[in-house]
């Protein structure tokens, strides 16, 4: 039998550093029944000249300021003609000709309403990113252990889900946490498919890594159910980043990378300040909803 139509949905920012090989990946796939679609927004790096000649079915361009990722990724599965949708962002280069094949796969599985593939940093990720790539994506991935977790980065949907309740697009980041959650209450699996690997990384500076964890906390803050109690200064905070820092030392020890801890423990104090910061921020605004 032949392979079924799939549509691959791409999200693309002044990535032309890595785009030509990512592009160059997914065309070199053994599954070859896709459609692609693009959004892009903005992009002043040669970007767009390298997606209008991988001749994509639909190309949408944005600006910087209209970029909402739930209502970008709505968007998508609007367009996509199959239901079946695999994403991929720009900076993701698939690993291999067996990318697309296994997303696909578990996504035929009526019971499947998300999964997401596996994620291998870059050779220049620094050891404070490489050791959350190891916890999130390794063969021994903590995640596995956590009461939720998933990434957009390289992904799929059945679009029959989605139709029942698409992205929030009032959240700048988390939403495809939130969507996701609401997919296992719904009685849906969200899978791992580590067979599926992509390249993807990033070092993000103190500064980013602040913003990046308190726009994260914001958008649980915002959907947390239970006592906000539960995120304080000493345990989110003072205990949080001892425990991480303890994570990152094993990690550099086991890959003679130790002179790195400094830097670590930079970023590890700009997350959970931001952390704290970005849920009480995201509870105040949800209470204030409530009242």
């Amino acid at each position: 039998m032949s392979d079924e139509r799939v549509s691959i949905i791409m999200r693309s920012y002044n990535e032309a550093w890595a785009l030509k090989a990512t592009l160059h990946a997914i065309q070199a796939q053994d599954y070859s029944n896709w459609e692609l679609i693009v959004i892009d927004s903005g992009s002043t790096d040669g970007s767009q000249e390298l997606i209008r000649a991988a001749n994509p079915a639909h190309f949408i361009q944005i600006t910087p300021q209209e970029y909402v990722p739930g209502r970008v990724m709505n968007h998508g599965m609007r367009l996509a003609a199959s239901e079946i949708c695999i994403f991929i962002n720009a900076d993701a280069t698939p690993q291999g000709t067996n990318w697309l094949r296994p997303l696909v796969e578990a996504l035929q599985s009526k019971q499947v309403g998300a999964c997401f593939g596996r994620q291998i940093p870059r050779p220049d990720c620094l050891a404070v990113f490489a050791c959350d790539y190891e916890r999130s994506f390794g063969p021994r991935r903590e995640s596995a252990k956590w009461d939720h977790f998933f990434s957009m980065v390289s992904s799929g949907l059945r679009k029959d889900v989605w139709q029942q309740r698409g992205f929030r697009e009032d959240l700048q980041y988390a939403e495809d946490d939130e969507y996701t959650r609401w997919c296992k209450a719904a009685g849906h699996e969200v899978r791992y498919v580590p067979e599926s690997v992509a390249m993807h990384s990033h070092n993000y500076t103190s500064e980013q890594s602040y913003k990046r964890a308190c726009g994260d906390a914001r958008a649980i803050g915002k959907a947390w159910r239970g006592s906000p109690r539960r995120f304080n200064w000493l345990r989110t905070v003072a205990l949080g980043c001892l425990r991480d820092l303890s994570r990152d030392a094993r990690f550099c020890l086991r890959h003679a990378r130790l002179h790195e801890m400094g830097h670590a423990m930079r970023i590890r104090w700009q997350q959970r300040q931001g952390k704290l910061a970005g849920f009480r921020q995201g509870w105040r605004e949800a209470s204030q909803t409530l009242r």
